[in-house]
């Protein structure tokens, strides 16, 4: 009998949102009225037109085969295009490999690229598949700690020589999840400077990059001359188009490495499903005022929150991008795990503690801001009067 500790998956630790979610359900079982304001999932529809791309596609019979694995022509110019105006980045359709999401690429990256023993910089706090690849590759992890008074930026600077010349890929994500933080060029201009330097791939996780609020840009690595030398960026159109649960991203960047995940990607998956391909072209050349609009909707629900838990007495991070708040826990707690674990189960409001994202989170909380604003008004009165309570 094969014993369970024999079993590769054994290197990763349990998805917080998964367990979160019996824990969830369990609550509703018993009637209890649950704000979901921990995973990121807009809760706002995709654009018309993406609707009516996906319902004219399905409805012709030709197109429920398999696709690609190298997606279609259409769909690979339709990301450069959208590079091309939204970044001014100049990308060769033939660089872009389609992606079942961009988490799917961040686990597979690792996957495809990484040796036992080979070292990664992984960010701390950050999204938690950077470190669950980096494991299951069997690779070893260099913490880069994500500090408030380095405006949430890892500082190379302080990475040990011989642990940036054994290094061979780092994580990087901005606009960032959790803490909210923008990179600027000036610090893309760094970081491709240093993996020059030290021959280290970048990955850098860009899937909030037109989530963004009060004017503010957010720069794409690729930008950044001679970026692609070293750099593959991952997209997504789950957060920039509302598209999470249609699994649509995509890899661009160095051919050699791109070409590494494409050749893991046809063991692993077998493409996706046509009608969605033609709704992503739609929705990346089509009509985009709309991202304008919903950017409007999320800034007035990261309003209500900021300003709810200022007057709580608590001093949140103001994002200018993303849909979350990052925000200190209340005094007198041990922890954002008891903190966060007591909310839901006396008020009935689920956020996420800073600790899913690494140990340099343990004092702070993520909130979401997919939930409607008379949701939102809810969960914070409840919240507020849970702090007078306790």
């Amino acid at each position: 009998m094969i014993q369970p500790t024999n079993y590769p998956t054994n290197r990763l630790t349990s998805n917080y949102f998964a367990t979160l979610n019996y824990k969830v359900k369990e609550l509703q079982a018993r009637g209890a009225d649950i704000i979901r304001l921990d995973i990121g999932s807009p809760d706002l529809p995709p654009a018309p037109d993406i609707i009516v791309a996906l319902q004219q596609s399905s409805g012709n019979s030709g197109h429920h085969g398999y696709q690609p694995h190298h997606g279609s022509e259409e769909l690979r110019t339709a990301w450069a295009e959208m590079y091309r105006r939204v970044h001014g980045v100049a990308i060769d359709p033939q660089n872009v490999v389609p992606l079942l999401g961009s988490k799917e690429g961040v686990f597979h990256l690792s996957q495809a690229i990484l040796n036992p023993a080979d070292v990664v910089l992984v960010p701390d706090p950050g999204y938690m598949t950077y470190a669950q690849g980096a494991r299951f590759a069997q690779a070893e992890i260099f913490t880069l700690p994500l500090h408030p008074e380095n405006e949430y930026l890892p500082d190379l600077a302080a990475i040990p020589k011989e642990i940036a010349q054994r290094a061979k890929l780092l994580w990087l994500n901005y606009p960032n999840n959790p803490t909210t933080a923008i990179a600027s060029l000036e610090f893309f201009e760094s970081v491709v400077e240093f993996a020059l330097q030290n021959d280290i791939i970048i990955c850098h996780d860009a899937a909030y990059t037109q989530v963004i609020f009060d004017g503010v840009s957010a720069p794409s690595l690729l930008e950044i001359p001679g970026a692609a030398q070293v750099a593959i960026e991952l997209n997504s159109l789950s957060k920039s188009h509302n598209m999470a649960g249609w699994r649509v991203g995509a890899a661009l960047g160095n051919p050699e490495n791109l070409a590494a995940l494409l050749k893991l990607k046809t063991h692993t998956d077998s493409g996706h499903f046509k009608p969605i391909l033609d709704a992503a072209v739609a929705a990346m050349l089509g009509d985009q005022t709309w991202i304008t609009d919903r950017n409007k909707i999320y800034a007035e629900r990261r309003d209500l929150i900021v300003n709810a838990l200022q007057k709580m007495g608590l001093t949140p991070q103001i994002p200018l991008a993303t849909i979350y708040i990052w925000s200190p826990i209340p005094d007198g707690w041990d922890s954002a795990e008891k903190f966060v674990l007591s909310l839901l189960e006396t008020t009935h409001v689920s956020i996420t503690p800073g600790t899913v994202f690494g140990e340099f989170a343990d004092r702070y909380v993520r909130i979401s801001l997919c939930q409607t604003i008379e949701q939102i008004r809810v969960a914070m009165d409840r919240i507020k009067e849970f702090l007078v309570a306790s």
